[in-house]
């Protein structure tokens, strides 16, 4: 983690990709941010399956 604001904390990967993510607490996600911390990952959804 590199960054947070409020509720959202900024993530770094030390290749350079970075992906934001919305932590609130027992909330569920809502799939589209999901799918947009999935694909800012870089990483297969498979891998989240």
């Amino acid at each position: 983690m590199v960054s947070q604001s409020g509720s959202h904390q900024k993530w770094r990967h030390e290749n350079g990709r970075q992906v934001i993510v919305a932590m609130h607490g027992n909330k569920t996600i809502p799939i589209g941010t999901l799918k947009s911390i999935i694909e800012g990952s870089g990483l297969d959804v498979e891998a989240f399956r």
